[in-house]
């Protein structure tokens, strides 16, 4: 569901007791220069504020030492799994390998670019008990102009075409009730991903929470979201999911009018 909260959120204590059952999912694609980083302030993370934890690493084609760097954490940490494609397949068809391999209650994912505080886990699982989804947007977002204006169009197009009830679609800083990712089938294999489950999700009455994070500049490796050949297969997509996601209806209720999303930290 999407709804506004009937009372004022930022009263709600940031600081859960460690309860939930995370699987922390991290798609990585020639990430050598930020996976060690990545993975020890993930599990820093995971330790400080949840019950029990797995670390997935969806290694999705690298050619440099991104996975050799995993099987060394490994070693001091069972609870770090890699899991590897052979060749690069995209964006989303790492996430849905994560996905698919998480075995906890909740799954999270992130970048393996070390461009969000894993300290602010807490913002998100505040929200567990009572949201299937809670997804992080970018307060300010820290990336070069050309990669904000392609992705300010992108977010404009899909929220267009898909009427996706979050400000910050492809955020990557999310976590999902897992039953709410295995009650939906996920095709896209790009950077589509975000929008399709956005989509999939706000259809099935599940209810959204949005969350306001940090957002810091890479300092190490290479970005490929603005690359023209994944904007490319972006594009194809769009053109793929469009039929299939505008014949997804919304669920009835007693007045669908009301947003279905809940956005911290504001009033009814």
């Amino acid at each position: 569901m999407h709804r506004r909260a009937g009372a004022a959120t930022s009263n709600r204590s940031t600081r859960p007791r460690r309860t939930q059952r995370v699987s922390f999912v991290l798609p990585a694609f020639n990430e050598e220069a930020n996976i060690t980083r990545a993975l020890e302030t993930t599990v820093v993370a995971a330790r400080r504020y949840c019950r029990a934890y797995e670390v997935l690493v969806v290694d999705d084609g690298s050619s440099d030492r991104t996975a050799e760097l995993v099987e060394h954490a490994m070693r001091s940490d069972d609870a770090i799994r890699l899991l590897r494609h052979e060749a690069n397949r995209g964006y989303g068809s790492a996430l849905q390998t994560g996905f698919a391999n998480a075995t906890l209650d909740f799954v999270f994912f992130t970048d393996a670019d070390n461009q969000f505080d894993m300290d602010e886990l807490p913002l998100l699982l505040a929200w567990a008990s009572t949201a299937d989804c809670v997804a992080g947007y970018r307060k300010q977002r820290r990336d070069p102009l050309a990669r904000r204006m392609n992705a300010w169009a992108w977010n404009r197009l899909v929220r267009m075409l898909f009427c996706i009830p979050v400000r910050d679609v492809d955020c990557a800083f999310k976590l999902f009730r897992r039953s709410a990712l295995t009650d939906i089938t996920i095709e896209s294999g790009g950077a589509m991903i975000n929008t399709e489950i956005m989509a999939k999700l706000s259809r099935a009455g599940r209810t959204i929470v949005e969350v306001g994070v940090t957002h810091r500049p890479r300092t190490a490796g290479a970005a490929s979201g603005a690359d023209l050949a994944v904007i490319m297969r972006a594009l194809r997509e769009v053109r793929v999911m469009y039929p299939k996601l505008a014949a997804l209806t919304a669920p009835s209720g007693p007045d669908p009018a009301v947003p279905l999303v809940r956005r911290a930290g504001t009033r009814a």
